[in-house]
């Protein structure tokens, strides 16, 4: 189990920072606001741009606390194609042999392309021996407003230390 917050911080930071070239991979593969599909399926959009992260320790319960998770507030400010703002919680772990793993859930209240509305976020990341994974998936049916029926995926890329994010999503047609 991890000994420090620091501890938790590097491994965070570690899994984004291992991400941001596998993410990056993923959102150079689209320009901005492309879309893909087939007769009978929703287009794909890409939406891109920046986000600033504000993370801070709150206090575990009592099972969190003796299982030695670690436990996070996340706020984050989007900007771009995608913009509004985040409240979400986060907890993670890590061990020796730099392997760890984080979940959280985050709720968005945005403008995503002219769309107005709230959606929730997870995440699922992991840290196998210094090799990354990170997934973070819109939850289905969460979307409300003019964001019911979103569906995609929140790729992360860290660029000398700017956030940047690649939405892949899908909205149902408007009747």
């Amino acid at each position: 189990m991890f000994s420090s917050n620091r501890i938790l911080l590097w491994f965070i930071a570690g899994v984004v920072a291992l991400l941001s070239v596998a993410a990056s991979t993923s959102a150079q593969t689209g320009a901005a606001n492309s879309t893909t599909h087939t007769k009978g399926t929703p287009k794909v959009i890409v939406a891109k741009g920046t986000f600033e992260v504000k993370m801070a320790p709150v206090a575990a319960d009592t099972i969190a606390a003796e299982a030695g998770l670690g436990m996070y507030s996340i706020d984050k400010t989007i900007r771009g194609d995608l913009e509004g703002t985040t409240k979400g919680q986060m907890m993670a772990t890590s061990v020796e042999g730099g392997s760890g793993a984080y979940v959280a859930l985050e709720k968005v209240t945005a403008t995503l392309n002219g769309h107005k509305g709230t959606f929730v976020l997870v995440h699922r990341g992991l840290m196998n021996k210094g090799a990354a994974e990170l997934t973070v998936t819109v939850v289905p049916d969460s979307g409300t407003g003019e964001l019911t029926g979103l569906t995609g995926t929140f790729d992360i890329k860290i660029n000398d230390g700017k956030h940047l994010y690649a939405f892949s999503y899908t909205l149902p047609a408007k009747p």
